[in-house]
Order: structure tokens, then C-alpha cells, then sequence
């Protein structure tokens, strides 16, 4: 069985969650648990609460063991760019981009159901 956990939106860079999850990428879910709550960037903290929420979907919707559950993919795409001004000096102004990301992780138990 698949289970899947979305996250929209989030404000983080899509190239700085995209080096935390190439890291933890076809591992197991309690590897990845461990590395993630022991690493101290910004993205391997919101990576961890939304691989937590894709377990709880695993456990609650299809009734998997979580010992047996494998990261099959994650998938990390920009999102929208909010585009900021800054004043600067003489009138003019500089834009700031601010990036966003979605994140998706597909989590699978090996059976072919």
C-alpha cells in the first residue's frame, strides 16, 4: 500500500528542502526519523512533522505497521514567489523574492495491494 502527505506552500527555499530530502530518500521510516530529528536545518524540521503526518495517514487510513514503511519517493517543487520592495538609497527600490515550496512523500509497506 501507498500512502501519501502533502505540504503547500511552505517558506523555505525549494533547493534547500531538496538537499534534506535527497538525503533521506528510499530509506527507511525510522532512519529518516533519526536523521531528521538530529539535523538542524530549518527543512529537516518541517520535512519531519510532514513525514510524521504521512505515518499517522499510513496507520489511521490503510492500518500499516509503521516498523515496515519505506520512503518509496519524495518530491520537492516550487511554489508561488512572493515578491517583496526594499527601499534603497536615492528612491529606488530592490525586490526581494521570497520562495516557497511544495512538498509531497509517498510512503510505501512493500505489498503489491
Amino acid at each position: 500500500m501507498e500512502t501519501r502527505a502533502y505540504l503547500k506552500s511552505t517558506r523555505l527555499s525549494p533547493i534547500k528542502a531538496g538537499l534534506v530530502a535527497n538525503v533521506i530518500r528510499g530509506k527507511s521510516v525510522s532512519d529518516a526519523m533519526d536523521f531528521l530529528s538530529f539535523n538542524k536545518q530549518k527543512a529537516a524540521k518541517v520535512i519531519r512533522k510532514l513525514l510524521e503526518s504521512a505515518i499517522a495517514n499510513a496507520e489511521n487510513n490503510q492500518q500499516s505497521d509503521p516498523d515496515l514503511l519505506n520512503i518509496k519517493t519524495i518530491i520537492v517543487n516550487q511554489g508561488m514567489r512572493l515578491k517583496r520592495m526594499k527601499p534603497r538609497a536615492r528612491g529606488r527600490a530592490d525586490r526581494i523574492i521570497k520562495p516557497t515550496c511544495h512538498i509531497e512523500i509517498v510512503l510505501s509497506d512493500g505489498s503489491k495491494d
